[in-house]
């Protein structure tokens, strides 16, 4: 039968994703794979076609009671992602451990198509635009994990031509329900309380979770063996003029400051060393702040090149989002 099978499956992605392809009638049965069960807040997924199985990728995966055909989909969705927020050796287990096992359930079931959602840490530090075509120089574990799962997964895909691999490295991804990066800058703008590290004039790469679901869509139904491709939004904007949209879209007033980035770096040190002693936890970390002050200038030069219909600039993404769920702007 074919079946489209996600692994990490309950995530943000995962969501979107799974509700599109039902929507769309893509398959005849869909499984989520996940350590923890998925929120069904829409009607269709009610449906007697979805299955949901709890497990861990960082274990031998055991899913033996469905029929695969060769033409199902896998969609390898599971990761530690967050950093700072784990050891270094939890990135590597479920990451690495998580393509492996992928792979072999796979090969056990002679499934012939795998999604790959990979990221952009693989690039590692760099001001310089890039591309599918950059070297890879990853420099965190998380990065490094990402860019070692990638090769685990091309590895299954030499051992059969009759298999297909798509990897995708998608940048900072928002959307209705989304408590990440893009909404933190939305509500902190909102409160006046946001501050724009250095002079605001770096790229920040983003992209929309609906326009991410389109290229997933749009790589699945091309023709090609191995297909590696960046997501982020054509118009790339600087953050200061992200945060102009933003005020711009909400009609905020407030002035928003910039500090040099070692300042913020500091009070970031001094807010962490006040919580641990309040035994609180601040999400306000220096680390997170560094990130938020160094560029990540990625092109989609891929899906450029074979004419992708990127439709979500960065203002029509928030007009979308509010009409999705208007309840997030509600701050």
């Amino acid at each position: 039968m074919k079946t489209a099978i996600l692994f990490g499956g309950s995530g943000y992605i995962g969501q979107f994703l799974l509700k599109d392809l039902m929507v769309k009638n893509a398959f005849e049965q869909y499984v989520v794979f996940d350590l923890k069960d998925f929120n069904r807040d829409d009607k269709i997924l009610h449906s007697n076609k979805l299955h949901f199985i709890q497990g861990d990728v960082r274990q031998p995966i055991q899913v033996n009671q469905f029929n695969f055909s060769s033409d199902s989909w896998i969609f390898n969705l599971a990761a530690i992602h967050r950093e700072p927020g784990h050891e270094e050796h939890e990135y590597y287990e479920t990451n690495l451990k998580g393509a492996q096992h992928v792979n072999e359930f796979a090969e056990k079931h002679h499934i012939n198509n795998i999604f790959f959602t990979s990221s952009i840490a693989p690039y590692g530090k760099s001001r310089e635009q890039k591309t599918e075509n950059s070297p890879l120089n990853p420099v965190t574990p998380y990065g490094i994990s990402k860019a070692k799962a990638e090769k685990i997964h091309q590895e299954w895909l030499a051992k059969s031509e009759s298999r297909r691999l798509v990897i995708v490295r998608p940048s900072v991804i928002y959307g209705p329900g989304d408590p990440g990066n893009v909404y933190r800058m939305i509500k902190t703008l909102n409160k006046g309380t946001f501050i724009i590290p250095g002079k605001g004039d770096i790229i920040k790469a983003y992209g929309y979770i609906y326009g991410l679901i389109d290229s997933i869509n749009f790589t699945m139904n091309q023709d090609k063996a191995l297909i590696i491709y960046n997501y982020a939004e054509d118009n790339l904007l600087t953050l200061k003029e992200m945060t102009c949209a933003v005020k711009d879209f909400m009609q905020i007033k407030k002035t928003t400051l910039s500090l040099p980035i070692p300042v913020l770096v500091l009070i970031a040190t001094m807010l962490q060393l006040v919580s641990k002693i309040l035994g609180k936890k601040s999400d306000i970390h220096p680390v997170r702040v560094k990130k938020a002050g160094f560029p990540t200038y990625i092109k989609p030069a891929y899906l450029k090149a074979n004419n992708f219909t990127f439709n979500y600039e960065f203002k029509a993404s928030l007009q979308h989002w509010k009409s999705v769920k208007p309840s997030d702007f509600e701050i």
